[in-house]
């Protein structure tokens, strides 16, 4: 079982990062948790990964294999696969969770991550901030 799944609408930016960070960080700390993320509507990107993603895992030392190569649309089995369901932002995720995964939309954690226009500078490093309290809560005591 992979242990989260990073939600957003695209999979394209912002829950590519978070799974990127998290990765990363479990990576470096010996955890076995791992993330993965997937996109509400995923077919709606032109492209593989979002250059605000891209640069600011460079900026961090952030090796690509933290995240996944694609952009992925969610399914179903996705929410088997994960024992913690992040939703980058509740005003826009729950909406189209409640849509198209009624039974799933309670079991899911959102937070308050807004999508572009708000300035890459801004959303990434709350991502980061979200990511890093997330994994200090999976942290064995």
């Amino acid at each position: 079982m992979t242990d989260v799944l990073f939600i957003c609408t695209g999979n394209f930016y912002r829950s590519r990062f978070a799974e990127a960070v998290f990765n990363h960080h479990a990576e470096a700390m010996s955890l076995p948790e791992r993330a993965f993320s997937r996109g509400l509507l995923a077919h709606i990107v032109d492209g593989e990964l979002s250059p605000h993603t891209a640069r600011a895992m460079a900026e961090r030392k952030i090796p690509m294999h933290c995240t996944s190569l694609l952009p992925t649309a969610l399914r179903i089995v996705d929410f088997t696969r994960a024992r913690h369901v992040v939703a980058l932002h509740e005003e826009e995720h729950r909406p189209m969770l409640a849509a198209r995964y009624p039974d799933w939309v309670e079991k899911v954690r959102y937070w308050s991550v807004s999508d572009l226009p708000l300035a890459p500078e801004i959303a990434l490093p709350q991502i980061e901030e979200n990511v890093l309290r997330l994994l200090a809560e999976l942290r064995p005591r």
